[in-house]
């Protein structure tokens, strides 16, 4: 027998990869920084928007985050049309509430489902997820140079390399809160992150959550260079939760109290942010107005622990179906959960400014 045998190739075809139909080039997130740049203007809002975010969660200022737009994006224009009628409401309201537009690129399915703006763009099942980074990253810019706030959910684990950078808050949505690895992305993310309760409503999860994020940790990602490395984090203090229902909603003084007492025993800040939908309000849109109208009279009445609130708003209310033929689309409706109008959400946050002008003078 020959000292040094040719070596072999092992065919693993039988067993690797058996289940994958396809493998496409996916662009690195340094190049789409590089077609879409970050401008030094839009750099500055991130900025100021992040640390303005952190003096709320942190007690340095008194006014109330409200995170407000449509459950999903899913077309530029529209986006953009609600874009421009919040930003006037963010200025308006400016002095009580710190208004962060809602851009949410992922939607994650309990089943099945449109996954969202970055993963199918054209809506059809063709899944151009390069095309539908570039547009979010476009879309994400353009509201910047607003001046408006973005906050959106970081899903997929790679993801934020691509859009992070233009983003001002995070959230970690209520079937990943108790995910290991979203807890350990939130701890390297340099925006505060809010953590939902868990699906079935357990605020201690969401409270392990934080104490996860707070953290340091080494971990598995991908670089902008789109190569694979080790990340240690520091760990992230501008952290909190949210309270969005379970099988029962959790908005009430008798919630907020409860959550409060989970922090505390955790060993942190007694705030929470309040979703006005979704379980809170019986997945029924409409109902986010009762949520808010409660959500507000707490908030009058001196409870200083509700730091902010999420609202579910569109150009139009109600949702609609996706079906095969996408030009019959309504305009300004969403296509996932069901929200409500721009006409109905001003009123919701005139009664919001209202409330923190009240909360403000009673602690005067």
């Amino acid at each position: 027998m020959s000292p040094n045998p040719t070596p072999t190739t092992h065919d693993t075809t039988r067993i690797d990869d058996t289940r994958i139909s396809a493998v496409r080039p996916l662009i690195t997130p340094a190049l789409l920084q590089e077609r879409v740049p970050l401008t030094d203007t839009a750099a500055g809002y991130v900025e100021q928007h992040r640390r303005a975010i952190a003096d709320v969660l942190h007690g340095r200022n008194d006014r109330l985050l409200v995170v407000a737009g449509p459950c999903s994006i899913h077309d530029h224009h529209q986006a953009m049309e609600y874009a421009r009628q919040l930003h006037e409401a963010a200025q308006q309201f400016e002095r009580d509430l710190l208004i962060i537009m809602r851009v949410y690129f992922e939607k994650p399915r309990t089943t099945v489902g449109w996954k969202g703006y970055i993963n199918d763009p054209y809506l059809d099942g063709s899944f151009a997820i390069n095309e539908g980074l570039e547009r979010a990253r476009s879309l994400l810019l353009e509201i910047l140079e607003l001046g408006l706030p973005a906050g959106t959910e970081f899903l997929d684990l790679l993801s934020p390399q691509f859009i992070s950078d233009l983003i001002a808050w995070g959230a970690i949505g209520a079937r990943t809160t108790e995910s290991p690895s979203h807890r350990q992305l939130a701890s390297g993310l340099s925006c505060p992150v809010g953590f939902k309760n868990g699906t079935e409503g357990s605020v201690k999860i969401a409270a392990d959550a934080v104490v996860a994020a707070q953290s340091a940790h080494a971990f598995i990602g991908m670089t902008k260079m789109g190569q694979t490395a080790i990340f240690e984090t520091r760990g992230n203090r501008d952290c909190h939760i949210i309270l969005r229902g379970g099988k029962a909603p959790n908005y009430t003084a008798e919630h907020v109290a409860a959550a409060c007492e989970v922090l505390r025993a955790n060993g942190l800040r007694e705030q929470v942010m309040i979703d006005l939908s979704h379980a809170n309000s019986s997945k029924q849109h409409h109902k986010q107005i009762d949520v808010a109208a409660d959500v507000a009279s707490q908030i009058a009445g001196g409870e200083t622990r509700i730091t902010g609130v999420m609202i579910e708003s569109h150009l139009q209310e109600g949702r609609q179906d996706l079906g095969d033929n996408i030009t019959a689309l309504q305009h300004g409706v969403s296509i996932t959960d069901a929200c409500i109008s721009m006409e109905q959400t001003l009123p919701v946050l005139r009664q919001l400014a209202e409330a923190v002008q009240k909360r403000r003078a009673s602690a005067a």
